[in-house]
């Protein structure tokens, strides 16, 4: 498609963050089924808290597993372009976060932001980390693995 590539091979931005959209959506999905699991099966044994904490290092590796999956898809080796589509990522996904929370299973501010509070074990900002690093993190790695073939 015209003005979709680069002359380098590179992808366009738009091209990289309309497939980093597609990606993110599936990574949305993925979340939720993750946040439903860990509501039925961890919740119940270990409290809702800590369940929330411990799914916010499982979700990282869902997040950087279905990146690296899907990343040589997604196209871009530009590492300010990865980066733009992290930042993209981490938006999106706080929009998300915010919208589900409060419109659709009504939980309250504090409750919200209880998962934010690194000083009361909130541990989400981790994983907000890791899903802004993901694109650029999974395409170095991918690259490092395809120099050792």
């Amino acid at each position: 498609m015209k003005g979709m590539e680069s002359s380098a091979g590179e992808p366009s931005l738009q091209k990289t963050l309309m497939r980093g959209t597609a990606v993110w959506l599936l990574l949305m999905g993925a979340e939720v089924i993750h946040g439903i699991a860990r509501t039925a099966l961890l919740a119940p044994r270990t409290g809702d808290f800590k369940a929330r904490q411990i799914s916010v290092f499982s979700g990282s590796a869902l997040i950087l597993s279905i990146t690296y999956l899907t990343i040589s898809w997604i196209g871009s080796r530009n590492k300010s372009t990865l980066l733009r589509l992290g930042i993209a990522w981490l938006l999106l996904t706080l929009l998300f976060e915010f919208v589900l929370g409060r419109k659709v299973l009504h939980l309250s501010w504090q409750r919200l932001l209880s998962d934010y509070n690194l000083r009361k074990g909130g541990l989400q900002p981790i994983g907000l980390v890791m899903m802004t690093l993901a694109p650029l993190l999974m395409e170095r790695l991918k690259r490092k693995e395809q120099r050792l073939l």
